[in-house]
């Protein structure tokens, strides 16, 4: 058989990574403080940028035209003349510049999708040149700084919160009580306030808590010293009722009544002297152990706040939103005197540059307002109950209610955080997994299934134990399609031995207890 050497003629369709779209996919995803730092090392790159002291409006794209186009931050909608400079001149020398048209780069505007190109698919080379045209970017990871940082207790406890807590109200819950850690690694002694706060139930926040006491170090998140010492005694499995009532008389131990505590324990002096040793070789402040850091206090990119007819208030946080300006009087002064050829391109490039990361910054604002709305929209019993009231939500709900793409809504989630009557959360904390109705209705937050589930097998007797394949079929009967292997699941995350190691337990405690 012969090879033969021909040309083929093929037509197709390619989307252009341009540097500018490069930028607005990289603007999208930063966080505010990353945001910051972003927007002044352009400030310090290019000489037709300025910082707008003077204005509150979040971003202008021009000094000439500052009050046409400021960004209108109450409302989120674009204003009638918003346009690329302000006029149909400024418009057409964009244009020129330029080489790509804006409008074909945003979802709201056009057909195609912002959101639709996957920034794993970028080289490195090509994150660069969203910076600086293609030149060697300097925001690369500094390895050096990363492996001599000092990890705090919190950063420490919230890298534990990740693996082992799953449930998105569980982990509102769990981060919240991070937070409220001092540096030793204790709680306030009254939850109350917290627990009203998160509009939550006692049991669902004390289950979390139970959880967060066995993570390391032991002895954190305890609300006394007698609690901390327990937690770190139960982690060497050498807690008994009489070091548990050593621990409750604390307070004779250090007045040195040893006659009287020695009563209240039932113990010899003998006893007594080594399970006072016992207790003095314990870190009574366990989260002194890890790197005091200066702690970054969250700076919320979107607000909410309760309306008089009901509804909710939902605004862009302006303190975390750059007020940038360029400068055309002095790229017009500039520009005349420029004779030579070079100078003329990076002038030009200058240009290009300004207006993009404007024009940016002024999408990206009206993005996450947009996400925030249909957040807010969506989990309305969230933030009018309380954390019970989740409902099960995804990214492509959200994405399809605002016209966007799923990838989109997933950056402008990300490292952006929300303040609500009830605290300060992340955006990706309001997706939760969803249940299937067992009856075509509607479908059950996995959160709530998980907390029928509990219910279900605190209730039960050592004479009828629940199996796995049991519970399925109880939830099924109450509407919830649920598969076996989810209620393992669900029950293994809850730290709930299997069936035959609960009518075990439960045979031993009647036992004991003569029954």
């Amino acid at each position: 058989m012969a090879i033969n050497a021909k040309l083929e003629l093929r037509q197709g369709q390619q989307l252009v990574m341009t540097p500018q779209l490069q930028q607005a996919i990289k603007l999208l995803q930063l966080s505010n403080l990353e945001l910051v730092d972003y927007v002044t090392t352009e400030l310090e790159r290019n000489p037709l940028l300025e910082r707008d002291e003077a204005s509150d409006a979040p971003i202008s794209p021009d000094r000439n035209e500052r009050d046409a186009t400021a960004t209108p931050e109450n409302n989120g909608e674009p204003s009638a003349s918003d346009d690329w400079l302000g006029n149909e001149r400024g418009t057409s020398e964009a244009t020129n510049v330029l080489d790509t048209d804006y409008e074909s780069m945003y979802p709201d505007t056009s057909a195609s999708d912002l959101g639709t190109l996957d920034s794993t698919r970028l080289s490195g080379s090509e994150w660069s040149s969203v910076k600086s045209g293609g030149s060697v970017s300097d925001d690369d990871p500094n390895l050096e700084a990363f492996v001599s940082s000092n990890l705090s207790l919190k950063d420490h406890l919230s890298e534990q919160l990740s693996m082992a807590v799953f449930e998105p109200a569980d982990r509102l819950i769990g981060q919240h009580l991070i937070d409220l850690v001092d540096e030793s690694g204790y709680l306030p002694s009254d939850l109350g306030e917290t627990i009203d706060k998160l509009g939550a139930t006692d049991e669902l926040v004390d289950g979390v808590l139970q959880k967060l006491q066995t993570f390391d170090p032991p002895g954190v998140f305890a609300r006394s010293l007698g609690e901390c010492l327990a937690l770190q005694l139960k982690d060497q499995n050498r807690y008994d009722p009489q070091i548990a009532a050593l621990l409750t008389n604390l307070d004779l131990l250090a007045r040195h009544d040893i006659g009287k505590l020695r009563k209240a324990v039932g113990c010899d002096m003998d006893e007594l002297s080594d399970m006072i040793n016992e207790i003095r070789c314990l870190n009574p402040k366990p989260g002194l152990a890890f790197g005091s850091v200066q702690v970054q206090p969250v700076v919320p990119d979107v607000i909410v706040k309760p309306a008089s007819d009901g509804s909710w208030i939902v605004e862009l946080n302006s303190e975390t939103l750059p007020k940038v300006l360029v400068n055309r009087s002095y790229y017009t002064r500039v520009s005349r005197n420029a004779c030579k050829e070079a100078d003329k391109e990076y002038l030009s490039e200058c240009l290009q540059s300004a207006n993009w990361l404007v024009k940016s910054l002024d999408q990206r604002a009206r993005t996450i307002l947009k996400v925030a709305r249909e957040i807010v929209r969506q989990q309305d019993g969230f933030f009018t109950y309380g954390i019970q009231h989740l409902r099960p939500l995804n990214l492509k709900t959200v994405a399809d209610a605002i016209s966007m793409h799923e990838s989109t809504v997933s950056r402008v989630t990300s490292s952006k955080y929300m303040a609500t009557t009830r605290g300060i959360f992340e955006l990706k904390y309001f997706f939760t997994s969803a249940i299937a109705s067992a009856e075509n209705g509607e479908a059950h937050s996995s959160e709530s299934v998980r907390f029928r589930i509990k219910q279900l097998i605190d209730a039960e007797r050592a004479e009828a134990v629940l199996s796995d394949d049991q519970i399925v079929d109880i939830l099924r009967k109450e509407g919830i399609d649920i598969a076996r292997r989810t209620v393992a699941k669900y029950r293994e995350a809850l730290r709930i031995p299997s069936s035959v190691q609960r009518r075990r337990q439960k045979r031993a405690i009647q036992q004991v207890a003569g029954v």
